[in-house]
């Protein structure tokens, strides 16, 4: 998979006004596996209201897998302060013309600094290189940072194209 020059893995992509550095890795590869149980430990502890259990974020880790976020099927970045990982998204690659977006997580010491929206950004440039017309996701509720990022970057409701049992909203947006 061609993404933006760069047709591998572990490549400097771009980097942000604030030395965030946005970077293609493997999500089975160590700073992506840092990040991913970053994410999931708050959404998890979001969805329950309490501080997500050593246990529960090991579960969803092996129930949610991200191993189909790697060339030919998709693709997954993550942010980096030049310390540590601070910020992710991944890409799949759906069949006519469409691309999903899942994982977009940026952590609370990073956050309104733009990396979601840099990130995003990226997202929709791959898509396009990689021939996708129109990218979909899907969100919870109580994820009204997210639901607001993705109105800023021109995402619209649309009708329910899934049965997650955490998803309350559905977005789309052409890429034109």
């Amino acid at each position: 998979m061609v993404w933006g020059g760069w047709a591998d893995d572990h490549h400097p992509v771009t980097s942000t006004p604030n030395n965030i550095l946005i970077t293609v890795v493997r999500p089975d590869g160590e700073v992506a596996r840092t990040i991913l149980r970053a994410y999931y430990d708050d959404i998890v502890g979001r969805y329950h209201g309490r501080p997500a259990t050593t246990a529960e974020v090991d579960a969803v880790l092996v129930d949610e897998p991200s191993d189909d976020l790697t060339p030919p099927y998709g693709l997954f970045l993550v942010a980096t302060d030049g310390v540590r990982a601070v910020g992710c998204a991944g890409l799949r690659l759906l069949p006519d013309g469409l691309g999903e977006v899942t994982r977009v997580f940026v952590a609370e010491s990073a956050r309104r600094r733009g990396v979601a929206s840099r990130l995003l950004t990226e997202l929709e440039r791959a898509a396009r290189v990689n021939g996708r017309s129109r990218l979909r996701l899907d969100t919870r509720h109580d994820l009204v940072e997210a639901r607001r990022l993705y109105a800023r970057h021109g995402y619209v409701e649309v009708e329910r194209f899934n049965d997650s049992p955490y998803a309350a909203h559905w977005f789309a947006k052409s890429l034109g």
